[in-house]
């Protein structure tokens, strides 16, 4: 809390997005207005233009904050950043159009104001947006705008911490000291200073000199963790703690009121409840159908080539659990020969006599190069065209376009007693272990990865999913 580098950063961005709002519409203005000899809508002054933008923009400003692009969880992430840049504009630009609707009140001197305006603003603002973050990232670099910070506990989030927070250069952070027992010390600590107790770190380093408190453990003794707590808020020190059990809070988390007097916390399995299921629903609606009507020829051209290559059915169905452990005949085109088409994999290697790929299928289920794929079908596998007639099964509401791997029931077994959270949302066609790595990922990090899209999900991870699932399948990074 004492350190006032984020709260700086965040001032340069209002002040930056303000100057590249002003910037954008009055380029905008200068290319209709003064570089064009074009009749004009309504001709208005540059001054009187200028003067209404920058009455109006205050409230453009507050749009802005209430996407959250002054809050650190979102404008860290640039995708994320990016995507609400843009809603953000476009909104903000309605508001002004409706402004001047309302007021009868004409604003934009030519309709070509507003959209080179709107497009000026996106280009304008992202320019400064990675400028602004490439100037944090230098001064950082000189020790400038780093928070210090003061990790008390020593477990495997500790060291987890460390890790993620130990060049200060790229995450704004310097670890100041941890406070943990002598016995547990660790030796990529390196040369952060270690210190018995929380009264000792406190009194060696002093209050000016820590900016932010990190715990990652709770003492037996109440009153040490109250010592902590308290210390934070008297001196005006960030405080942090980190639940020993992480995937407890992870997910949909409320503070409620219980029985209109208690506070209690609320923790979901996934946060896709609520209005965000409906939203997920009505895109995968929405992106299917436009998808199954644009890639409509391509549709038949693959079915023509699988049906000459290897003559029989075209579509191959196999049974997937989905939501709620629901079963659901998921649609692929084929991409085997016909006569291993449905059958056990392990079985039909046998059948090749090809022990090894049996054995190797049953350990990471997945064969690099396997001998029942027909020619085609390689080409369909490496540039997952495959799934496209799973655009259906999103349609009909069998499955999600972003979502967990859809399983074999015999693989629940390998999830154990995560399965439950595994099974609370629809599998996708793609998702976030897809893009993490494809096949060259092992069977054990893609349930991993699987658990934290559900734990963690959100409309603009399903966003950034289906972008990087593009750019994955042309760069055929991971091809199966």
């Amino acid at each position: 809390m004492k350190s006032n580098a984020s709260l700086l950063y965040d001032c340069i961005l209002v002040i930056g997005d303000f100057l590249s709002l002003v910037l954008a519409f009055a380029v905008a203005y200068v290319l209709r207005v003064s570089l064009s000899h074009q009749h004009l809508a309504s001709p208005i002054k540059s001054s009187s233009y200028i003067e209404v933008f920058l009455l109006l923009l205050p409230f453009w400003i507050l749009i802005f904050a209430l996407l959250g692009l002054y809050n650190n969880s979102i404008y860290e992430k640039r995708f994320s950043e990016g995507g609400r840049l843009a809603i953000g504009s476009l909104i903000g630009l309605m508001f002004v159009i409706s402004f001047s609707y309302g007021f009868n009140k004409p604003i934009f001197p030519a309709h070509l104001v507003a959209v080179y305006g709107l497009l000026l603003t996106f280009l304008f603002l992202i320019i400064f947006r990675n400028l602004a973050r490439y100037i944090r990232g230098t001064l950082f670099s000189y020790g400038f705008g780093i928070t210090n910070v003061l990790i008390v506990g020593d477990t495997s989030l500790t060291h987890e911490l460390v890790d993620s927070l130990f060049d200060y250069r790229l995450s704004g952070y310097r670890i100041i000291g941890i406070v943990g027992p002598k016995e547990h010390r660790h030796e990529k600590f390196g040369p952060v200073p270690l210190f018995e107790s929380f009264e000792f770190a406190i009194n060696k380093l002093g209050p000016n000199v820590i900016h932010s408190i990190v715990q990652t453990q709770l003492y037996s003794q109440t009153k040490d963790n109250n010592e902590i707590l308290n210390y934070a808020q008297s001196n005006h020190v960030a405080y942090r703690f980190i639940p020993g059990n992480g995937e407890l809070f992870v997910g949909n988390i409320k503070v409620e009121l219980f029985r209109s007097t208690i506070p209690v916390i609320a923790v979901h399995q996934t946060p896709l409840v609520g209005w965000g299921r409906i939203v997920k629903r009505l895109f995968d609606v929405i992106f299917s159908v436009l998808a199954i009507l644009i890639l409509s020829p391509v549709f038949v051209l693959i079915a023509l080539l699988i049906f000459i290559i290897s003559p029989g059915p075209v579509i191959f169905s196999d049974t997937r659990v989905t939501r709620f452990n629901n079963r659901v005949k998921v649609y692929k085109f084929r991409s085997m020969w016909r006569k291993f088409s449905g059958r056990d994999p392990v079985e039909s290697f046998h059948k090749l006599a090809r022990p090894d790929l049996a054995k190797k299928y049953e350990l990471a289920q997945k064969i690099d190069k396997d001998p029942r794929i027909t020619p085609i079908g390689k080409i369909l596998r490496r540039f997952s065209l495959d799934e496209l007639p799973q655009l259906f099964n999103v349609l009909k509401g069998d499955i999600s376009l972003v979502g967990p791997r859809a399983v074999i029931e015999r693989e629940l077994k390998y999830y154990e007693d995560k399965s439950s959270m595994l099974l609370s949302v629809k599998t996708g066609i793609t998702g976030l272990a897809q893009v993490s790595g494809r096949s060259n990922l092992d069977y054990w990090e893609r349930a991993r990865i699987d658990l934290y899209y559900v734990q963690n999900w959100s409309f603009w991870m399903d966003i950034t999913i289906l972008f990087k699932t593009i750019r994955v399948i042309f760069n055929r990074s991971g091809a199966r």
